[in-house]
Parts: structure tokens; sequence; C-alpha cells
């Protein structure tokens, strides 16, 4: 399989999961109001969007593979961050 198709691959599994993942976190949070929920659901979407964006940049808009992987490093970085602060407020 090329390379560009296993990674729009995976890239579509992850913007799948990630989004049931933060649809999930938005439920709970509306359903509790428990702010660290509310990061949760956040940070998982940063994560998710890093994907897209992603995937994006390097399809549409014609920017190379290692600006598109730098893009979704970045959207999953800070989402990781986020998850990290919402597991430590109470």
């Amino acid at each position: 399989m090329h390379l560009e198709s296993t990674i729009a691959l995976v890239m579509g599994a992850i913007l799948v999961l990630g989004s049931a993942i933060t649809y999930f976190a938005f439920k709970a949070y509306r359903r509790t109001g428990d702010r660290s929920l509310r990061g949760l659901m956040v940070g998982f979407g940063f994560v998710t969007l890093g994907a897209l964006f992603g995937g994006i940049a390097h399809q549409l808009f014609n920017l190379t593979l290692d600006v598109g992987i730098v893009i979704n490093a970045v959207l999953t970085a800070v989402g990781f961050a986020v998850i990290t602060y919402s597991l430590f407020i109470e």
C-alpha cells in the first residue's frame, strides 16, 4: 500500500475515534458539569483536529507532507497539554 494512502487511512481512524471520544466527553461534561471532563473534551478535540488539519494542509492546499505532520504534531501536543491539565484540576 502506498505511504500516503496508509497515512490517510490511519488519520481517518484517528478522526473517527477522536471524534467519538470528544463527543462522549462532551456528553459526560453536560451531564455532570465537571470541569475536568470539559478539559478532556477540549484536549481530545485538539488531538482530533490535528489529524484533520494536518491532512487538509497536505491534500487540499498542496503543502508538503512535512508541514502536515508539523501541524498535526503541534495540535496533538496542545491537546495532550490540555488533557494533562484536566487531570489535575478539581
